[in-house]
Parts: C-alpha cells; structure tokens; sequence
C-alpha cells in the first residue's frame, strides 16, 4: 500500500501557476509529478480563493465563476428539456382520455308546443 504524499504550500502554488500560465498542461504536470489531473484540478479551485498565500486572481476567479454558470445552464437545459417533454405526455394522455368520453349534444331547441306556449 503507498503512502499517501504531503505537499508544500509552495509547491501547490508553483504547480497550479505553471497551470494558469499555460506553459503546462494538466496531463504534462501530472505526468511530470505523478498525480493525478483531479488533484491538479483541486488546487487550482483552492488556488482561485486564495488559499496558497496569494491573492485572488481576477482571471482565474471569472473562469471559475464561468464554470459555475455553465453548470448551472446545462442543469437548466435539462430540466426545462423534462418538463416539455412531461407537458406533452399528459397533453396527449388528456386527448386520449377526452376523445374515449361519450359527447352529448347540449344544444336544445325549443318546440312549438312548448310548456310555455
């Protein structure tokens, strides 16, 4: 069983930097350090708020804040994609239950020997 790895502050900072900067990508730093894209990927999430002793980027706060909004949408897009699809499934169970009634002529005319007459 392997040992579970500690890493420096500074070195969170350094790694996900070469990240943001573009020099690097995921795949290369995880390949280069052995660990995986997720982790890369948390550190820069912590990175963004602040958390490695820095300041918060402007850049990477949008792009996280980018990130969340497309989330949000695509949750949006579905939903609103199943609840369409839900409107019309009981439009069209509502027709077939209306169409199987018995209709009945309300339309009543009144006759020349009539009560009233």
């Amino acid at each position: 069983m392997r040992k579970q790895r500690s890493y420096s502050v500074e070195f969170k900072r350094q790694v996900v930097e070469e990240l943001l900067s573009g020099v690097s990508s995921a795949a290369q730093l995880s390949r280069r350090h052995q660990m995986s894209p997720g982790l890369l990927y948390h550190w820069k999430r912590q990175y963004v708020k602040g958390a490695y002793e820095n300041e918060p980027t402007q850049e990477a706060a949008l792009e996280e804040r980018v990130r969340q909004l497309e989330q949000m949408l695509g949750k949006v897009v579905l939903e609103n994609e199943f609840l369409k699809k839900a409107v019309k499934k009981s439009l069209e169970e509502s027709r077939k239950k209306e169409s199987f009634l018995p209709t009945i002529d309300i339309t009543c005319k009144a006759s020349k020997g009539g009560v009233n007459s």
